[in-house]
C-alpha cells in the first residue's frame, strides 16, 4: 500500500466530489437565468440532471467489479474536469443549450459515480478509527466546496460581467477556472491516494453474485415494516423544499419588474452561496446535536416545523421585495437554518429504515427516493411559477408543507434510536 496521510487526502477528495454537484445543481440554474433562458425550461432541464443520483444505486456494484475505486475517481475527474471545459467552450457558441445540457449530463453522471467510488475508497483507505475521526472533516471540506461553488464562484462570474460587460464571455471563463482547478485535483489525487491492498482485490468480485445480492437488497427493502409509509416519507417529506429549491434562486436574481428581487450574481452568492450556506451548516449540526441527546423520536415533529415554517419568509420576500441585503441575508439565513435542522430528521430516517441485513444497498435505494423527492418537483416547479407568479407561488409551497406532516404522522420510531 502506498502511504500518505489521510489529511493530504480526504479534504480535497471530499471537496472534488462537493463542487461538480454544486455546479450541475446550483450554479447551473443561475448561468441559464443570466443567460435568458425561461423559469419554466430552466427547472425542467435542470430537474433532469437529479437522475444519475436516483438511479446511482443500481451501477454502483459494477464499480467493484470492473476497476480499482482508485480508478474510477480519477477517470471521473478527467471526465469532469473535461465536461467543465466543455461547458466553458460551449457557452459562446450558437448551441450553448444543446452543448452545455449535454455536457452536464456527462458531469452529473461522472460526480455521481465519482461519489460511489469515493465514500467506497473512504472506507478502504482509512481504518476504522481514523474513518470515524475524519467523518467530520470530509464532510466540512464537501461544505466548503459548497461555499466555494455557490457562493465564490456565482460572485466571480457576476464581478466579471461587469468588468467583461459580456455575460457569455464571463461564464465561459469561470467554467474554464472550474476546468483547470478539477485537472489540477486528478493531477494531485493520481500523486497522493494510497493505493490499498484491498481496492486492487475488488477487481475480482464475481458479477453474477453481485447481481443476486442486488435482486435480495432490492426484494428485502420493499418487505419492510412499515414499507409503505417509509416511502411515502422518503417521497414527500421534502416536496415544498423540491418545489422552492429551484425557483428561491431564481426568484432571487429575476428583476424587480418580473416580480423577483434583483440580486446581482454577486449578491446572490453573498446571501445564498455563503450566509445561506452557513445557516443550512448550523441547523445540521445542531440538528445532529440534539438527536444524539433526545433521540430522533423525541426531535421529529421539532424537525418537521423547522423545514417547514421558515418557508414562509419567501412568501414575505415576495411581497415586501426589501433592498436592504441585511434583511434579505437574514432570511436566507432563517430559511436554511431551519432546513438544516429538519433535514437532519429526514437523513437519521433514511438511516433509521436501513437498519439490519443489506444496510449499505438499503441506505443506497433510500438516497435515490431522496434524489427523486427533489426531481419531480422540479419539473414543473418553474412552470408552475410563470403561471402563478412568485407570490402564489410561494403561498402553494406553504400550502404543500400540509403533505410533510401527513406522511410524518404515520410513522413508528423506536424511540430509543438516535439517542447517543
Amino acid at each position: 500500500m502506498k502511504h500518505s496521510s489521510p489529511w493530504a487526502w480526504v479534504p480535497s477528495l471530499y471537496f472534488a466530489e462537493g463542487i461538480p454537484y454544486v455546479a450541475v445543481m446550483t450554479i447551473s440554474l443561475i448561468m441559464y437565468k443570466r443567460l435568458g433562458l425561461s423559469n419554466a425550461d430552466i427547472t425542467l432541464y435542470t430537474s433532469w440532471l437529479y437522475l444519475p443520483w436516483v438511479i446511482k444505486p443500481f451501477w454502483s456494484p459494477f464499480i467493484d467489479v470492473v476497476r480499482s475505486k482508485r480508478w474510477w475517481i480519477l477517470a471521473m475527474q478527467v471526465l469532469i474536469g473535461a465536461a467543465l471545459g466543455g461547458v466553458a467552450f460551449s457557452i459562446p457558441t450558437s448551441t450553448w443549450l444543446q452543448g452545455s445540457l449535454c455536457l452536464f449530463w456527462l458531469m452529473a453522471f461522472s460526480s455521481a459515480t465519482h461519489d460511489i467510488a469515493a465514500d467506497g475508497f473512504y472506507m478502504l483507505g482509512l481504518n476504522s478509527h481514523e474513518q470515524a475521526w475524519f467523518v467530520g472533516i470530509r464532510s466540512t471540506f464537501y461544505r466548503i466546496a459548497t461555499i466555494v461553488g455557490q457562493g465564490l464562484l456565482v460572485m466571480v462570474a457576476g464581478n466579471l460581467e461587469v468588468l467583461t460587460r459580456n455575460v457569455r464571455y464571463s461564464w465561459s471563463l469561470t467554467f474554464y477556472f472550474m476546468a483547470g482547478l478539477f485537472i489540477a485535483l486528478w493531477l494531485y489525487h493520481g500523486w497522493v491516494l494510497p493505493k490499498p491492498q484491498e481496492d486492487e482485490e475488488h477487481q475480482r468480485l464475481n458479477a453474477p453474485g453481485l447481481l443476486r445480492e442486488m435482486e435480495t437488497a432490492i426484494v428485502t427493502f420493499f418487505r419492510k415494516p412499515q414499507v409503505v409509509a417509509g416511502i411515502c416519507f422518503m417521497l414527500f417529506y421534502r416536496m415544498p423544499e423540491g418545489l422552492l429549491a429551484k425557483v428561491s434562486a431564481l426568484f432571487l436574481i429575476d428583476a424587480a419588474h418580473k416580480g423577483g428581487m434583483g440580486l446581482s450574481p454577486a449578491e446572490y452568492g453573498l446571501v445564498q452561496g455563503t450566509v445561506g450556506v452557513v445557516g443550512l451548516t448550523l441547523g445540521g449540526i445542531l440538528g445532529g446535536v440534539a438527536a444524539s441527546r433526545g433521540g430522533l423520536k423525541r426531535w421529529l415533529w421539532p424537525m418537521v416545523f423547522a423545514i417547514t415554517l421558515p418557508d414562509v419568509v419567501y412568501v414575505y420576500l415576495s411581497y415586501a421585495l426589501p433592498s436592504d441585503l441585511i434583511i434579505v441575508g437574514s432570511c436566507i439565513f432563517v430559511e436554511q437554518f431551519g432546513y438544516g435542522f429538519g433535514f437532519s430528521a429526514y437523513m437519521l430516517y433514511l438511516i433509521y429504515y436501513s437498519r439490519g441485513d443489506h444496510k449499505t444497498s438499503h441506505y443506497a435505494l433510500c438516497t435515490a427516493f431522496m434524489a427523486l423527492s427533489m426531481m419531480l418537483p422540479g419539473l414543473f416547479a418553474g412552470a408552475l411559477q410563470e403561471w402563478v407568479g412568485y407570490r402564489l407561488f410561494f403561498i402553494i409551497v406553504m400550502l404543500c408543507c400540509s403533505l410533510t406532516f401527513v406522511v410524518t404522522a404515520f410513522l413508528k420510531i423506536d424511540p430509543d434510536f438516535g439517542k447517543k
